[in-house]
């Protein structure tokens, strides 16, 4: 990989390596601190109610998808009602392990990493109708239909997916959250599609702390919370002969190709909510009533206040207290 800083969970980015704009975007984001340059490898303090969501620990395996293993996370009891998280691209299961135990009591929580991503393998070629196979699969084996069906949240990268998958089967889940997933209609001045462009190998770090202090997010924003940050971060890496390298595979993106995905909004055969952080890059105004103006009419919309595109990250909590208030009274 190049010298340039890491992205860890990089949604859209229809940018190539040698546009200008790219190239000016990348120089903003060189601007921002990197969250745990300053901790020099040591774990930053953290506050009570993280530890407690991390002790409540899940059980970890993993699905066999076609010969492809998936890494599969779950918490809560067999037999409640479904709960599926899908992180974003690049990111992997344990973007949810902060989050998914507030939710183990009521329910039973499946999250798991694409293909390509976490501890999951890697393939040759890559797909939406692959990636709806694997979440399909992995909810079965997880016991997520087991009481019916179940309910759904995918961040950034994961609402496109979870949205082919509603295209395909949403009849089978009872609603379907879309969490910060930048939908744009062709006509978008500032559309934002996944990429298609071929990768290059991870440049390997000589250390877990040097590895660290290249973590950043992106796009490209800030972090009041390094504790979590710290936690992602050292669940994107893994440790090779060469040094610390990131999990993900670095040729996906060369390696899936990705229409337009506006039309996945159409027709919905489940019902959809749209949540979003009120300061993210990717979901200005406009983009918030176009997507909502999408979708069937009195569709819930619910704007995570102080938060930018990593919601989970920015504001955990109040992410918590929205999905548990819609929850609550959606899907009627």
């Amino acid at each position: 990989m190049s010298d340039a800083p890491t992205p860890t969970e990089d949604p859209i980015d229809p940018l190539s390596a040698d546009d200008p704009a790219r190239a000016a975007r990348m120089a903003a984001w060189a601007e921002i601190p990197a969250p745990l340059a300053a901790f020099n490898g040591a774990v930053p303090p953290a506050p009570a109610w993280f530890g407690a969501a991390l002790a409540h620990a899940p059980e970890r395996s993993f699905t066999d998808v076609g010969g492809t293993q998936i890494e599969t996370l779950t918490w809560g009891e067999r037999g409640k009602p479904g709960l599926l998280l899908m992180h974003g691209n690049g990111a992997n299961a344990d973007w949810w392990s902060f989050i998914a135990p507030f939710f183990a009591a009521d329910y039973r929580v499946v999250a798991f990493s694409w293909s390509g991503m976490g501890r999951s393998d890697h393939r040759d070629t890559y797909g939406f109708e692959l990636f709806v196979d694997e979440l399909i699969a992995v909810a079965e084996t997880a016991g997520a239909f087991d009481a019916g069906k179940p309910l759904m949240v995918g961040h950034s990268f994961g609402g496109f997916l979870m949205m082919a998958t509603v295209q395909r089967a949403g009849a089978r889940f009872k609603g379907a959250v879309i969490a910060d997933t930048p939908f744009s209609e062709p006509d978008d001045p500032h559309r934002h599609r996944p990429p298609q462009r071929s990768g290059s190998a991870h440049r390997p770090n000589p250390t877990l702390a040097a590895a660290l202090a290249r973590f950043r997010l992106a796009p490209p924003q800030g972090c009041e919370n390094p504790y979590i940050a710290d936690y992602i971060a050292r669940h994107s890496l893994r440790e090779t002969p060469e040094g610390w390298v990131w999990r993900f595979d670095p040729m996906i993106f060369g390696r899936l190709s990705v229409d337009d995905t506006f039309d996945l909004l159409s027709n919905p055969s489940c019902p959809v909510a749209l949540v979003w952080g009120d300061k993210s890059f990717l979901m200005p105004p406009h983009r918030v009533e176009r997507i909502l103006a999408r979708l069937p009419a009195g569709s819930p919309g619910i704007a995570i206040p102080d938060a930018e595109h990593h919601v989970m990250i920015d504001q955990p909590l109040a992410f918590v207290a929205a999905l548990r208030g819609l929850f609550a009274g959606w899907p009627h």
